[in-house]
């Protein structure tokens, strides 16, 4: 796809913003000319004391907080107040939810851009963004309202305590390149992608906020969207690894390079930096030549990106480390004493001294009559054992041939497995779910799954759709009689029911179709077993109720259920 400028935006920072920057040429170690973004105090410091705003722009809106918008987005904190407008942590409190809101005039020049860039940015829907809710324009007013992510982490805060381990930094640069990659290819840039833009959520999951809106707000664009991207996540891997900013200056609370060395590879920088990792970052970041060690090519559009890190060999987590357990303790128990008195210290406890044997003659003959006995007895219980026992074997044999004979056929035969030739999403109002993944659910891997979207509403999907679902394809007439499904998300509740279909994409409505069995779990296994087995050789899986689930991943949190595997038998 053709490059084309886009403005970008961003979702407002959960802890501040940064100032407005100021487009710099800047030679690099090569002597090639790049542009980027050059953040300092000073930039900061005129931007909040300008009286009379630049480029014509309105004075922000004198808001404060409480003030409500549309009778629903509660204003909580002022997080930034920057040329002309405003960020805010707010309250929706018709879902009872934090949100962030951007706010400006509706005569601010670039008011205009903001709407049509948060527009753009909602429509992708991509969950590893930080989704835009809502923009409006209203009373004089235009705001745009975002998620909030209260349990996550911006990537300043992360790498101020440190850089990252290589698997760490290698999760990063993958994701990020993955999202922007995906989020060019629908003609969405960001073009400000700097740490305070890339969230870390609980799971070790990246998300980025900001498309399109944060730059649209500062009034950034580029000719060159994809490349001016890539630069930039090529320098959020370099200070992953390094904790250091790839240029001079200082910025987001990283310390610049040395004056006057230009830019180095970071494992010249930090010892113990992964090979691959260093010579990945110099390829996005010195796009016009070769790279610090190697002749590769350089990376200019996240795409690029995407293709070399799959060429790289994966990098796994470190192993984990065990703790060894304390020193055995002996109980006393296991020393013979269970059941008596601890003795005191210093006590010397007595020995009972064991009974004198019988040495007189009676004692002699005594024992050998006592002994006699026993033999005795024990000779005649083993001969009545052994009788008693072969003749029970015997009626039993001859009752167990005679049930043989004469109930093998009333006896139910065991079900038998029905393998699943193929697959399709089965899509009876509105957006398909994840079509791609149907796949997953009978490749028998546990990892890969089928997901559905997260709704706001449930556990029951109607009215909103009346239900999601697979049909599956057994190559022939089978007789089904049972379900085995493997869901990702237990919790109250998920409701699956099976149909018998006449083809991959039934054309009769589901009341009309023979049900074979439904059930309602909370666990993360549906079983379903059918009074009597249904002939079919097109079985739909239809769920109508979802859990409620956190965050998972790129998932946020809302009603939603993933399957894993799913087995039926005959």
């Amino acid at each position: 796809m053709a490059e084309r400028s886009t403005a970008a935006v961003d979702v407002a920072d959960n802890s501040g913003d940064e100032p407005l920057t100021a487009k710099a040429e800047q030679p690099t170690a090569d002597g090639v000319a790049q542009t980027r973004e050059r953040d300092t105090a000073a930039d900061e410091e005129a931007a909040e004391n300008e009286k009379p705003m630049s480029r014509g722009a309105s004075s922000p809106p004198e808001l404060h907080s409480g003030h409500k918008l549309a009778r629903r987005y509660r204003l909580e904190e002022c997080v930034t107040r920057l040329d002309g407008f405003s960020s805010w942590r707010a309250v929706d409190e018709k879902l009872r939810r934090a949100v962030g809101v951007h706010l400006l005039p509706a005569d601010h020049p670039r008011a205009r851009s903001v709407l049509a860039a948060a527009r753009s940015s909602a429509l992708l829907g991509d969950p590893r963004f930080v989704q835009v809710l809502d923009a409006v324009e209203e009373n004089d007013l235009v705001y745009v309202v975002h998620e909030w992510l209260p349990d996550a982490t911006e990537l300043t805060a992360v790498l101020a305590a440190g850089p990252l381990e290589a698997h760490d930094a290698y999760q990063l640069v993958s994701q990020i390149s993955q999202a922007m990659a995906a989020a060019h290819r629908e003609g969405l840039a960001h073009l400000r992608l700097t740490p305070s833009a890339v969230l870390r959520t609980s799971s070790g999951q990246y998300r980025i906020r900001g498309l399109a809106v944060n730059a649209a707000l500062r009034g950034i664009s580029s000719d060159t969207p994809q490349r001016t991207d890539t630069e930039a996540i090529g320098a959020l891997l370099y200070a992953s690894l390094t904790q250091r900013w790839p240029y001079e200056d200082d910025a987001y609370g990283l310390s610049g390079l040395p004056k006057d060395i230009g830019l180095i590879a970071p494992d010249q920088v930090r010892a113990g930096v992964h090979r691959g990792l260093s010579e990945l970052a110099m390829r996005a970041l010195v796009n016009d030549g070769a790279t610090a060690s190697r002749q590769d090519p350089p990376c200019t559009t996240p795409e690029e990106l995407v293709k070399a890190i799959g060429e790289m060999p994966r990098i796994r987590p470190p192993e984990p480390v065990f703790t060894a357990p304390p020193e055995y303790q002996r109980t006393t128990y296991q020393q013979g004493s269970y059941g008596r008195p601890a003795a005191h210290p210093g006590v010397t406890q007595p020995v009972a001294a064991p009974p004198p044997p019988l040495q007189s003659r009676t004692g002699k003959a005594l024992k050998w009559a006592v002994s006699a006995l026993l033999i005795a007895a024990l000779g005649l219980g083993s001969w009545q054992l052994a009788d008693a026992l072969m003749n029970r074997e015997k009626s039993g044999d001859a009752n167990e041939t005679q049930t043989t004979r004469g109930d093998d056929k009333d006896r139910p035969k065991p079900k038998k497995p029905v393998s699943i030739k193929g697959a399709q999403e089965y899509v009876l109002e509105g957006y398909p779910q994840d079509p791609e993944d149907v796949d997953n659910t009978y490749d028998k891997d546990p990892a890969s799954l089928w997901r559905t979207k997260t709704f706001k509403d449930g556990p029951r999907l109607a009215p909103f759709k009346p239900g999601v679902g697979i049909v599956y394809d057994l190559g022939s007439k089978q007789d089904v009689s049972a379900a085995s499904i493997a869901l990702e998300y237990g919790g109250p509740h998920t409701t699956v029911s099976l149909y018998a279909a006449d083809s991959l994409s039934p054309s009769t409505p589901i009341d009309s179709m023979k049900k074979i069995g439904t059930t309602t779990t909370s666990d993360t296994t549906a079983k379903i077993v059918a009074k009597k087995p249904v002939k079919s050789q097109y079985v739909l899986l239809w769920m109508t109720a979802v859990p409620y689930s956190g965050v998972h991943g790129y998932n946020r949190a809302g009603f939603k259920q993933a399957i894993t595997d799913v087995k039926f038998k005959g």
